[in-house]
């Protein structure tokens, strides 16, 4: 009685560590998803405003930002759902949605700050987005979002002092860096270890 007993309980917790298993490669490919998804958004801003400043007589290129404002959206309703989906939030999940929250609060502000200055916010908000990008890649286990962080500090340096003909170019190359290639690759890892 006592084996079944053990035999029962060994496959309880195979069950349990298989649940948690498939719940992580879930929550892995939501960030995936908001990795791909703020990548191409900000990729696409960012070359936008800088082809339409340098190509065409446009006065205000940095329009193409209020882009972002509907992404904001998209991305909380996914969020949501998705969250409304999962049963159970690890201390890691949650450690992420508030390391992310604070930089969306930080960037925030620094665009409140700098709202006169435009032109000065892109070394601030890589520096700011490289934080929890690293952090995520540490939460995730997972070392091409830690150098993708990593990358974006290095590129705010370029956004700084890259002059006028480099340093628009360090937001899109940023984003390639740090959250499409890494993005990519986190999706096909889970795709891969899923089948």
């Amino acid at each position: 009685m006592e084996t079944s007993e053990k035999i029962m309980s060994g496959e309880e917790s195979l069950k349990i560590i298989t649940g948690m298993i498939n719940k992580t490669k879930g929550n892995i490919r939501q960030s995936s998803f908001h990795l791909l998804f703020w990548g191409w958004l900000i990729f696409a801003c960012s070359l936008a405003e800088y082809l339409l400043g340098k190509f065409t007589s446009y006065a205000t290129p940095w329009h193409v930002w209020y882009l972002v404002i509907p992404g904001v959206f998209v991305s909380l309703i996914y969020g949501a759902i998705k969250g409304r989906k999962a049963k159970v939030h690890t201390y890691a999940e949650m450690l992420s949605m508030w390391t992310w929250l604070g930089f969306i609060i930080a960037a925030t502000i620094l665009f409140i700050l700098l709202k006169n200055n435009m032109e000065s916010v892109p070394p601030f908000i890589l520096l700011l987005a490289g934080f929890p990008t690293f952090v995520s890649g540490f939460i995730l286990r997972f070392k091409p979002l830690i150098f993708g962080g990593l990358s974006m500090w290095a590129f705010s340096v370029v956004a700084n002092f890259g002059g006028p003909d480099i340093a628009p170019l360090a937001v899109p190359v940023a984003m390639l860096t740090g959250y499409l290639i890494p993005g990519y690759i986190l999706r096909r890892k889970v795709d891969h270890d899923s089948v």
